[in-house]
């Protein structure tokens, strides 16, 4: 009898999105230009902006050459609150989705690989009951227990950004691990897979180096997705005054203190920091949009 030993064998495929030129929609390139754009503006605008605590010309005045996108009822330059604002979201958004891929990505592997089994139904069944709840009333609920600002969960103290990090990663984790465990169902029907099996390579290796590659572009897709819900979500428990506290600028809390000067004709107050985050949430959809088309024809 031979005995067949390997430190480390590669048969499956790598899944990869190939993406040409022709196949791109306009549609995608839109979003790859919002999704620069506000990047562009969180990433480096406070860099180069005033300090957005700073009163640095009259209240409530217009667009103009000093203040690109005018002064709020204090004096303080609301292109800097903006760009520090779209900077905490983009922060926000980024940490809450890569917290759910972190849980979810091995979790709807494993889902998916013991399907029928009980650590699918122990792992599926969590899940549904947190998906059960929406992210909004989930939100409204722990902040309402643990208030707004920061509190110590033991040793470790929470900041009111933390929780809501925390919030929209553990909304997002079922989605994620539902993709995934899909994405797994699919991928253990090749014939690779059968292949591992024969040359007694461990379900670690299996899980860990062949499908958790594997699965992860449609789980990509689900997270660009999720961007522009967290963006989303950032900003409207900001606007309800549950979210990121002052003095701290967010783009939900510009917005709030905007409503009350709509009628006094400052409509670029609200009008700005509101057309970022609408730049923002729908250059992540499409780009998400985009992605999934480029995977299924990929697959194809």
């Amino acid at each position: 009898m031979t005995t067949i030993t390997s430190t480390r064998v590669r048969v499956g495929p790598r899944r990869r999105l190939v993406v040409k030129g022709r196949h791109v929609k306009g549609m995608t390139v839109i979003g790859v230009a919002l999704v620069s754009c506000y990047l562009l503006l969180a990433i480096f605008g406070p860099m180069f902006t005033v300090d957005p605590l700073q009163r640095t010309g009259d209240p409530l005045a217009g667009p103009s050459a000093a203040h690109w996108f005018g002064t709020d009822h204090l004096g303080r330059d609301l292109f800097s609150r903006v760009a520090a604002g779209a900077r905490v979201s983009v922060l926000v958004a980024v940490i809450s989705v890569g917290i759910g891929l972190v849980f979810a990505l091995p979790l709807g592997v494993c889902a998916g690989y013991f399907a029928g089994r009980w650590p699918d139904e122990l792992i599926m069944r969590v899940f549904e009951a947190i998906q059960t709840v929406p992210l909004f009333v989930f939100a409204m609920v722990v902040l309402g227990i643990t208030g707004v600002s920061s509190f110590h969960l033991g040793p470790i103290e929470v900041s009111a950004a933390g929780k809501i990090i925390l919030l929209i990663a553990i909304a997002a984790t079922p989605y994620f691990a539902r993709v995934a465990r899909a994405a797994t169902l699919a991928e253990i029907q090749e014939d690779y897979i059968s292949a591992l099996r024969l040359l007694g390579v461990s379900r670690r290796r299996v899980i860990m180096d062949e499908l958790m590659v594997n699965v992860l572009p449609p789980v990509i897709v689900q997270s660009c997705l999720w961007m522009a819900v967290a963006v989303f979500a950032e900003g409207a428990l900001g606007f309800l005054g549950v979210g990121v506290q002052p003095p701290t600028p967010t783009l939900g809390g510009v917005i709030a203190d905007a409503t009350r000067y709509m009628m006094a004709g400052a409509w670029w107050y609200c009008v700005m920091p509101g057309l970022v985050l609408l730049v923002a949430t729908v250059g992540f959809g499409l780009l998400g949009d985009g992605a999934n088309d480029l995977l299924d024809r990929g697959e194809r």
